[in-house]
């Protein structure tokens, strides 16, 4: 099957992720069409392009303010899929919504057209199944938001080519995402996993009273998360160890770090864990509103992501 030129792509399903790819895609020049059925989605839609937009101008991601003028929106399922040459499906987390989803796409798009799920947690082989064609389903995940974040997980089903594989990578490496590949399929891929695990440790700290939600906050984000900017949780222990690396650290610390690992907890929310976790996130929160800390956080992505490109 001959690689097809992409230049119009399908945003299926819009929300804060669909949008968020919709601008990306727009500030590098292609043609993109959303579509939504929700009676709000078009008008939400553009107010929150037009916020990434901003975002992206600063990044120094916008190709021609022009491209802006590409953006369609079209709620109608089968017209929205008439000309595309790829997909980014980023419709309700639900399996079965998005089986019918997947099966109903197939059955309008050429063989040659890819659909790419920007699903968190499910799994390709069971979106693809009901397709003629599975070959050209794929996962790419995206981290939030994507318009900012480099990071996309690309992993294909039991039936997707490896051609569609390669074609996905080399699609999100052009337009400045970070592509890794999953050799394998597993719930929540591997960002979110990773993030899960953070978090139930978290949720087991509060559970133990051993610090506030604030100070747990503050622990990531003044310590480990300004590192794991850099590098990843590997190198960050590689240069750990000094010049001897990793097995320098594995040799002296292992035994300590075992039994930190043998007492990390397995929470369960309960009605009272939750009541703890939101009224300390407030706390967090400080009054600030939902803009007002979007604002914060992408301000200060844009200065990390600036900065590391210096290197």
């Amino acid at each position: 099957m001959q690689s097809r030129h992409i230049q119009n792509i399908a945003i299926i399903g819009a929300g804060t992720i669909g949008s968020s790819w919709a601008a990306l895609f727009l500030a590098h020049g292609y043609h993109v069409v959303v579509s939504d059925p929700a009676p709000d989605a078009e008008a939400n839609t553009r107010a929150l392009i037009d916020s990434a937009w901003e975002t992206l101008r600063e990044l120094g991601k916008v190709q021609d303010e022009t491209f802006l003028g590409n953006l369609r929106f079209e709620p109608d399922l089968q017209k929205a899929l008439e000309n595309v040459d790829f997909v980014q499906e980023n419709a309700p987390e639900r399996e079965d919504f998005k089986i019918s989803l997947f099966a109903k796409m197939d059955a309008l798009l050429p063989e040659d057209v890819i659909i790419s799920s920007s699903s968190s947690g499910l799994l390709v082989s069971r979106m693809q199944s009901q397709c003629r064609y599975p070959q050209r389903c794929v996962l790419g995940h995206p981290f939030n938001p994507p318009h900012v974040i480099p990071l996309v997980e690309v992993v294909g089903g039991e039936q997707t080519s490896e051609e569609t594989i390669e074609r996905a990578i080399d699609f999100y490496r052009a337009i400045g995402k970070h592509p890794i590949r999953l050799n394998k399929e597993i719930t929540g891929h591997i960002a979110n996993r990773l993030q899960a695990a953070v978090w139930r440790e978290v949720m087991h700290l509060v559970n133990e009273n051993v610090a506030s939600v604030q100070d747990i906050d503050a622990a990531m984000s003044k310590g480990p998360g300004l590192r794991w900017a850099i590098f990843g949780p590997q190198m960050v222990f590689d240069l750990a160890g000094g010049r001897a690396g990793l097995a320098h650290l594995i040799d002296h610390l292992q035994p300590a770090i075992e039994t930190w690992m043998d007492d990390l907890g397995n929470p369960r929310m309960t009605p009272e864990l939750q009541a703890k976790m939101v009224q300390g996130t407030q706390q967090v929160r400080e009054n600030q509103s939902f803009e007002s800390l979007l604002r914060y956080r992408d301000s200060h992505l844009i200065d990390i992501l600036k900065s590391l490109d210096k290197k």
